[in-house]
């Protein structure tokens, strides 16, 4: 890994908000610099600025290729890791830039990062160093032959699995993911008192369980109602993942959580009651909807059901601290194009379909509404199975 000098990392600092490609046109200006280099420092920053401020802000941490750094974890979902987990000794066992790995470091009196590619292996290295993390033990090998060669019991075991084919295509399923986290999991139950998986949030929740079986917690994370990570605690002696707690967490902007805790039984043991709409529409947060909550969120909070697939709800009175979006439904319409435009002044609105037959782009070319403005229409199926539109405003 090369560090860089005084005079490049003045050139970065100086056209951090430039474009990179109008940079490179002007590369000739620069004589002596590696100006393509230093660009490929300037995007990663670029990238980095929200969702790692920790290394964007230290003019002297230096970025790999911009792919690992969108592979990587945001500062706020590694913070949230770390208060998961804590202990003595945790591996990550599938290190990356470090990100997790330097958030693991404040809860646990030692970390060891392994990453198998060298260069990325020696960037991380040195910024743990220059970010103050003297207690990451940095190890360029790969996680199986690492595993073969640790004789002691980590507290946790932490993986990330790589999820990018040989064309770069993303991959969701376990199976096709590398480590081979199902070929491994008796060797990391062995070497560790608990795994803490984290995979697509596209891989299906309980496929995922039927598969690792030993899964104690889910975690369903989103950022700002976007999921974002999903995390699985694995432990031994756990045979009963249909027990297993699950919470769903949407980190909002405010730096609060809106968090739902449930498990598959209490899931399945809440009965749902079915209303046409009423004055209040709720919106679940993505976590909620990716974790399954379907039936339970309504009978916790006193809310009825439009139906059974929609995952909408409905209420007389207004439920305050909904973790979702909250509306005033003030019309219900049918999907009439004359009805609706009459409804919809400037022909404006915010669309979302949940349990209809038609996207949002083709009910825009339809009915020729336009996105914006202050309505928000939620194009569903109400109990009596009729395609409906409730046109709401937001609380």
């Amino acid at each position: 890994m090369r560090r860089f000098t005084a005079e490049e990392i003045t050139f970065i600092q100086a056209h951090l908000h430039q474009d990179a490609a109008t940079l490179m046109l002007q590369a000739s200006r620069y004589p002596g610099l590696p100006v393509l280099e230093l660009v490929q420092q300037i995007k990663a920053r670029q990238k980095a600025t929200t969702k790692l401020p920790t290394w964007a802000e230290n003019p002297e941490t230096v970025f790999p290729v911009t792919l690992s750094v969108e592979q990587s974890s945001s500062e706020a979902t590694a913070a949230f890791k770390a208060f998961l987990v804590k202990g003595k000794l945790l591996i990550d066992l599938t290190g990356g830039f470090g990100v997790d790995s330097l958030y693991f470091a404040r809860s646990f009196e030692q970390v060891i990062h392994v990453e198998q590619n060298h260069e990325l292996q020696e960037i991380a290295a040195y910024n743990f160093n220059l970010l103050g993390a003297t207690n990451i033990q940095s190890i360029a090998t790969t996680a199986e032959a690492f595993l073969n060669s640790f004789t002691q019991k980590a507290d946790v075991i932490y993986l990330d699995p790589a999820r990018r084919g040989n064309r770069e295509e993303k991959l969701h399923l376990l199976q096709d993911c590398e480590p081979d986290i199902l070929g491994l999991l008796p060797v990391l139950l062995a070497k560790s008192d608990a795994i803490l998986l984290k995979t697509s949030p596209m891989l299906d929740i309980e496929l995922a369980l039927e598969q690792l079986l030993q899964v104690a917690k889910v975690w369903v994370i989103a950022v700002h109602n976007e999921v974002k990570e999903v995390l699985y605690l694995l432990q031994p002696h756990t045979t009963a993942p249909e027990l297993a707690e699950r919470k769903a967490v949407n980190l909002l902007a405010s730096g609060q959580q809106q968090t739902l805790t449930f498990t598959k039984a209490t899931e399945e043991a809440a009965i749902p009651v079915y209303t046409l709409p009423q004055a209040f529409v709720y919106e679940p947060n993505a976590a909620i909807l990716k974790a399954g909550a379907y039936r339970y969120l309504g009978a916790q909070l006193g809310l009825n059901k439009l139906h059974p697939n929609s995952h909408l709800y409905t209420s007389e009175q207004l439920v305050p601290d909904f973790p979702g979006r909250s509306f005033r439904c003030v019309h219900v319409s049918s999907y009439n194009k004359k009805e609706l435009l009459r409804l919809v002044p400037g022909k404006q609105a915010n669309i979302t379909v949940r349990n209809f037959p038609e996207s949002v782009a083709e009910i825009r070319k339809r009915t020729g509404i336009k996105e914006g403005g202050r309505l928000y229409l939620f194009f569903t199926t109400d109990m009596q199975q009729k395609p409906t539109v409730l046109i709401c405003e937001k609380v």
